[in-house]
This record gives structure tokens, sequence and C-alpha cells, in this order.
């Protein structure tokens, strides 16, 4: 019992209460009150009790109320339950054993029953052996054994939860907007053509430049990119290239006329190391001007594309003269440099179009959006990174965005979480009628 209490885990004794999977025969609390479970309640993923408004009968009295799960009955005192007005409503303690009477707020005592001897064996090894994998995919012995309709509806519910997800951020940078669906996008963009590594700076630089006042040199490219370059930092140094020496001068009297200068970041907070000159974060701002030149009110024109052709027409922009030659100041190319590549916008549209149409949808209450932007993932290829191999050696079909997103949310918020008994394909595997 000692080596079944070491893996024991609260999310395990939530799956065998939520699917009744224990024992119920001569089922009754610690006190030997019987107990009937009509319903088990509804599992809460916020704060409180663990199941809400179960439907319970414990000697001659129907309980509708909430249930509490622990390991140990103890946890109850140790958790400060007995002080929590939340907790109030608990009509039964669920615990693995019971090493402790515990008592409500109100000094009354708690009924409890305990598990240990009532769930079966097999069930507890199948978990056991489930969650003690050493691979990063729990399930992967198994996993093309589980019925295709279980993994994909897994996949319709990660990626809802990843737009979710994504989505909220971008409602977060929207309410410090002021509301403003423009300067959001703008500011979810520029963090995006960081690409990960340069991600923090570019989040930085939108800040200390706000859209509306690139907006009002949207006419002049120059301009912008002697704003994204100066307000970067990148005009410090002192290169005699008459372009730099032009974009300095230029910055020089903007940066006075809208007082920018103590929010200018450092050329030292931006990475080249290790970075493929196309991603260097010169070129992604000089491409990033281009798109702002090009199309100065960028996210009207996204409501009112349809189409990822069309889509990616909106970044497929060149960059000016000088970036068709140059990674960074100092460094002319004996080769023309392209524009961005078509992977590289079918990331933005990924990780900047679709979360703000999502949010856009969840602001405005309105699913249209939403739909448009599951509809522009199903249009895209997957992406090809060591998440989505790691599923095609489990011989998954990831054909389009809308695949290679939701397996990617599952592997990080349920693989490498052990949440197995949380998702669809898990649970199925620990069930005990397989």
């Amino acid at each position: 019992m000692t080596e079944t209490l070491n893996v024991m885990t609260e999310s395990f004794l939530h799956y065998v209460w939520q699917f009744q999977y224990f024992d119920k025969k001569d089922l009754a609390t610690i006190r030997g009150e019987p107990v009937q479970v009509f319903s088990p309640g509804v599992l809460n993923h916020h704060a409180g009790p663990d199941f809400l408004n179960a439907r319970i009968r414990i000697g001659e009295m129907e309980w509708i109320g909430n249930v509490e799960i622990h390991i140990h009955a103890s946890e109850w005192r140790h958790h400060h339950h007995d002080q929590d007005h939340a907790y109030d409503n608990v009509v039964l303690h669920v615990v693995w054993k019971c090493d402790w009477d515990v008592t409500r707020r109100d000094g009354s005592l708690l009924p409890a029953i305990e598990l240990r001897r009532r769930v079966d064996k097999s069930l507890i090894l199948k978990y056991t052996k489930l969650i003690s994998s050493s691979d990063t995919i729990p399930c992967a012995s198994r996993y093309p054994l589980v019925d295709r309709l279980i993994r994909h509806s897994m996949m319709d519910r990660t990626l809802v939860q990843r737009l979710e997800k994504k989505a909220g951020t971008v409602l977060g940078i929207w309410r410090q907007a002021n509301n403003d669906w423009e300067e959001t996008f703008y500011q979810v963009l520029c963090a995006n053509f960081g690409f990960k590594v340069n991600t923090e700076p570019l989040q930085q630089l939108a800040r200390a430049l706000p859209f509306r006042i690139v907006l009002k040199h949207c006419n002049s490219l120059l301009h912008i990119e002697a704003l994204l370059f100066g307000q970067g930092g990148f005009l410090d140094s002192n290169f005699r290239e008459s372009y730099f020496l032009l974009l300095k001068r230029e910055y020089e009297l903007l940066e006075t006329k809208y007082r920018l200068k103590e929010k200018k970041l450092n050329a030292a907070q931006w990475r080249f190391l290790r970075l493929r000159p196309a991603n260097f974060p010169t070129l992604r701002l000089a491409q990033l001007a281009s798109v702002f030149h090009h199309h100065p009110r960028i996210f009207s024109l996204l409501l009112e594309t349809n189409d990822v052709k069309a889509l990616r027409s909106i970044f497929a922009v060149t960059q000016s003269a000088f970036w068709l030659q140059h990674y960074r100041f100092g460094l002319r190319q004996k080769t023309m440099i392209s524009p961005m590549g078509t992977m590289s916008i079918d990331n933005i549209i990924v990780n900047s179009v679709v979360p703000v149409l999502v949010a856009y949808g969840r602001a405005a209450d309105e699913q249209q959006w939403v739909d448009k932007s599951i509809a522009l993932l199903k249009q895209m290829p997957a992406e090809q990174n060591a998440v989505t191999r790691k599923w095609n050696a489990l011989g998954e079909s990831i054909d389009t965005a809308f695949d290679s997103q939701a397996l990617i949310e599952l592997y990080r918020e349920f693989c490498l979480k052990r949440r197995c008994l949380s998702c669809s394909i898990g649970s199925s595997l620990v069930n005990p009628e397989k």
C-alpha cells in the first residue's frame, strides 16, 4: 500500500471519482453512514472545491453540494480549508486514506469516504505505467492503438485551447492599448517578427514607439525605418555609410519631435549570435518597416482578407534597396537578399493574424472571426519542428497548421506535464474497460 501511495496523485483520484471507477458496494463513510452517489458533480478547474453540485445521499439525507478530494484526509487542514468560506458547502470528503477526522469552518464533522480498498489494482497499474513512461509522450507505445476519433477529438479540443490562450494574451494587450485594434495588432506583429530569439526587444520597441507615430509617417519608408532602427538603438554607432547617416539624421529630428529618447532601446539588447543572417533583427526590422509602409491600416486589411494567398501577399513585400544587399549595417553582400520567405510568412499568420482574429471575435462576441481563423489554419501547411516530428513518428498524419498547432498544444500542455487523465487519449488507455 505504501508503494501505491507513492505514485498516487489527486488527478488520478479526480479521474476515479469523476467516472466512478471504484467499488460502490456497501459504500459508507468512515463513520459507517451508507453513501449513494447520484451525481459526482462537475470538475472545477478554478479555485475552490474539486467537484461542484454533486448529488449524494448520506445516511437518510440527500445533499446537493460540493466534493473535495485529497490523498490524505489531513490535507484538508494543511490546505486551510477549515478556515475558508469557499469550502462551507462541501458535503463529502473523498480521500485515498483517512488519517484524520476533519471539520468544516463551523466545527461540524465532514463526512468522508476512503477509496484505497475500492479501486481495482489493474486500474492503478495502468495509470502508474502511463505516467512513469520515460517517453516525453507517455502513451507513445500505445498511441497508434487509440481510436482515431478519440485522437482527433482531443486535437480539436487542444486547438481551441491554444487559440483561446493566445487570444487571452492579445486581449490583455488590447485593453492596455485602450481598445485600439490597430495598435494591438502592431504590438503583436512586432513581437512575432522577433521569431522567438528577439521577441522581447521587439515587444519593448513596439511599446516604446506607438503605432500612431508610425502611422503618421506611413508615406515615407525612410521615416519608418529611421523610427524603428533609431528607437531600437541601432543608429547609435558610427558607421559612415550614406544610408546609415541619412537614417540617423532623420531619427534625431523625429526623436526630438516625439520625445522618444527616454524609451530608446540599447543595441546590446538584440541577439545576432547563432542566428541565420535571414533572421538578423536588422533585416526583420527592414521587412517590418516595408509592411507598414505598404499596408498602413493593416488590421483593417486583415478583416477584409479571407484566404491565405491574399494574406501572404500582405507580408511578402520587398525591403528597401539598402536591405537587399545588407543583413546589418556595415556589411554589404555580393548577392541579393530575398524578401521574407513563405515559411516565415506562414509563421507570422499562425502566431499573429490568427490569435488577433480570435481575440477580435471574442471581444465583439462574433463567432465568425474564430471560424475564419480556424479556416485559415486548415488552408495552411503543417509546421515542421521537433514536436511535430515526434507525432509523425507515432504515425499521426499532420497535414495542416490546424493539426500541428493542436499537437503542439497537446504535447506541451498534456504530455510534458503528465496530465494524461485530463487527456481523452490517456484516459482512454487507463479506462478499466480497455
